[in-house]
Parts: C-alpha cells; structure tokens; sequence
C-alpha cells in the first residue's frame, strides 16, 4: 500500500509519532494500525476485538481491565471504546476490576514476592467513580467477582481484557472469566498482559506470575487457549514491546469460531504478484 510506505517512512523521523499522538488527525483505523495512542496496545485490542464483533455481527462487546490502581487504565480504556464504538458501530461495555484497596498478601513465590506486596496499587475509589461517564467499576476479590460477573445476565461478550494484576495467584482467578458459556465472550478475545516483561528484576517466566498463570490454563482447557499473537512484531510499521505482550484467547468449540471472516477481494484471494 503506497499510504503505508509513505507513512512508515515519515514515522521514522525523529519526533514524528510523538506529534501524531499529540495531535490525532486521520482516520481512526490508520492511527491503531501505526500505534498513535497514548495506550496502542489497548486500541489496537478494542479496535481488533470491535471489528471482529462486526465482521459476525455481534452488536456489542465489552472490553475489561483486571487490576485498575489509580485508574488511568480504565479511564484511557473508556476513551478508546467510545471512539472505536463510534467509529465501527459496535457498542462497547467497559469494566474495571480491583480489590480496591492495593494488591493482596502474596500466596507463594509464584506470586513474585520480591517484587510486588500488600497493599501495592491502592486506589482512591471516591476520586476515580467521580471521573468514570460510562465504565463500570467492580470492586472486591476476583476470585469472588468474575463467577458473579459472568453469570451476570445482559452482559455483552467479552472482546478485550487487559490483564494487569501482577499476582500468578489474582490472574489465575481471573482466568476463570473463559470458563463462562460461549455467549459470554468472542471466538476469539485480544489479550495484554501487563506482567511478562517488566521489572527486569522479576525474571518472569512460564513458572511464575502472569506467565504461570497463562500456562496451568492453556494445560487444564484442552479445547480453548490463551497463546501469543506469532510473530505480531513483524507485521506492525513499528514493531514495540507491546506488540510481545499481546495475546489471544482462543474457544475453539465457539460456535462462530470457525465463521469465515476474511474480505472477498483480489486483495485477499489471490497472490501477489
């Protein structure tokens, strides 16, 4: 595509994104594609999880983050549904999990001791409702919140979820919000996880925090997986570390996840020449 090549050279000058981000002008799609956002990984999720919602037909979704802090997160998250929503005619539920008063005691190593603690990421509840048009907030402990959330009737199907609870043990509970009936999410659902790289002093890994969780679920859910977009880097303007910490949850017995979705164009049914 001419446009992108023009693009992905004018984006490599120094300074260049950083203007696009402060100034937003283009079409919505463009900016996700090239990661003009002050959160990339949580539009090019929404946006992703909006456009798969419309390619089946589904109306609405909702888009989640597990472990709000101060609330920045989810207020960014808000923002980037309603425009997405506007953009693609996909209705989009935003909900906030936390315990509300910081990160609980850890359960074992597993949970990264040496790094995280009690009471780490509290949050002002009074400040951040009062800053909230749209999202919900769900306060209390996940492994009590997400079964009632997803027995819950009305909700839209889950699209988007930013995992971001530090915890092996609050993100394996987390997990569980898969475990629910097929109308309660997508085929197919983008996932962050905010805790597979960073801090360096963590030396995450697949026996550990968010990592282990992601592993003793894909090992207990023979028919449904939670596996790295592959090779997702290489096929972004700019590739980022973000693009390492994006994921798909996979239902393979979802009865339209085997819908065909792709255009019916020269594009996409023949070889390039």
């Amino acid at each position: 595509m001419p446009v992108e090549r023009i693009l992905r050279r004018l984006t490599q000058l120094p300074g260049a994104r950083t203007l696009w981000c402060r100034f937003p002008v283009g079409p919505l799609p463009l900016r996700v594609r090239f990661g003009i956002s002050p959160r990339p990984h949580y539009a090019y999720g929404v946006y992703s999880a909006a456009e798969l919602a419309a390619n089946l037909r589904v109306p609405a979704i909702s888009a989640i983050e597990f472990g709000v802090a101060g609330g920045r997160g989810l207020l960014a998250l808000e923002g980037i549904a309603d425009e997405v929503s506007r953009t693609l005619g996909v209705a989009i539920e935003v909900y906030g999990f936390d315990s509300g008063s910081g990160m609980p005691a850890p359960v074992d190593y597993r949970d990264l001791p040496y790094v995280w603690g009690q009471g780490y990421y509290a949050m002002d509840q009074h400040a951040l409702r009062a800053s909230l048009k749209t999202a919900q907030l769900i306060v209390g402990d996940v492994v009590e919140t997400i079964p009632d959330f997803v027995r819950t009737p009305g909700i839209a199907p889950v699209g988007f979820v930013a995992f971001d609870l530090d915890y092996y043990s609050s993100t394996k509970a987390a997990l569980r919000l898969f475990d629910g009936a097929p109308e309660s999410h997508l085929p197919r659902v983008y996932c962050y996880f905010d805790d597979i790289m960073w801090p360096e002093i963590a030396c995450h890994n697949e026996y550990t925090g968010e990592l282990c969780a992601i592993r003793e679920f894909n090992a207990e859910h023979p028919h449904s997986k939670v596996a790295p977009i592959h090779m997702f880097s290489h096929m972004r303007p700019h590739p980022a570390p973000w693009n390492e910490q994006m994921y798909v949850f996979h239902d393979y017995q979802h009865p339209l996840y085997c819908l065909n979705i792709t255009p019916k164009d020269a594009d996409h049914t023949q070889m390039p020449i």
